[in-house]
């Protein structure tokens, strides 16, 4: 399908669609077996117009799996490797002041919403919207990959219809995990991502992921025509992009 607001923003890559599926489409990139790949790179490469199939055989990354909801965090080393290490992990990022705080952070954040996920299928695909068919069925969520002034306007649209003031969040999480899980458990908000560093290293340094269900987009996509995205205002941002 093509999309209204990738035209209101001047978006000059596509706006990706995450799609549940069981099988995998010819040609579709994928990791390498057995060895380790972001998850993040692969979003990158979709929103460039490559269709992706990312699998739990095939995603390395214990972040990656549970980024993409094919698998709880496993605890007695991520606690760690996330926060300030220990006597058998001496590789961390220091994301987390302690190992407590990371394993408190991953009980009730991302193995939380991974518990409310229904069943997975055995690929979840990346492709760009506009390649999407009826044959690959309803897509779970999609993601833009913006710059400052494209967010400005995803975030404005996704308050346009909705009266509390958390239509967009922002939440601490691995990358794959703002752009794809959070957005696939939680059907009502938009959600800011990619401000982990680790991920960053994957895309352009002007850009952030804004995700949302399918059907929450479907919904801006409707109202994007009598928005301010036709006003003046807009039209002078948009100038710029």
């Amino acid at each position: 399908m093509e999309s209204k607001i990738k035209e209101y923003i001047k978006l000059d890559n596509h706006p990706v669609a995450i799609i549940q599926s069981d099988t995998c489409p010819d040609g579709a990139t994928q990791f390498k077996p057995g060895k380790w790949g972001c998850v993040v790179a692969m979003l990158n490469a979709a929103s460039k117009g490559r269709v992706a199939a990312l699998s739990a055989a095939t995603t390395m990354c214990i972040g990656g799996k549970a980024g993409l909801g094919f698998e709880k965090y496993p605890f007695g080393w991520i606690e760690y490797f996330l926060s300030t290490g220990s006597e058998k992990v001496d590789r961390f990022e220091l994301y987390k002041k302690d190992p407590e705080l990371a394993k408190d952070f991953i009980t009730k954040g991302p193995n939380a919403m991974i518990e409310k996920l229904p069943p997975r299928k055995k690929y979840l695909l990346f492709m760009p919207l506009e390649q999407v068919t009826e044959q690959q069925g309803k897509p779970e969520c999609v993601a833009f990959l913006v710059n400052a002034d494209q967010l400005s306007g995803l975030v404005t649209l996704a308050n346009f219809d909705h009266s509390p003031l958390d239509a967009t969040k922002l939440l601490f999480g691995a990358g794959c995990a703002q752009a794809i899980l959070y957005p696939m458990v939680d059907r009502e908000h938009c959600y800011v991502g990619l401000t982990d560093p680790s991920a960053r290293k994957c895309i352009h340094k002007d850009l952030l992921s804004f995700s949302t269900s399918y059907e929450r987009f479907m919904e801006m996509e409707a109202n994007a025509d009598g928005s301010f995205l036709t006003t003046e205002a807009w039209n002078i941002i948009s100038k710029r992009i």
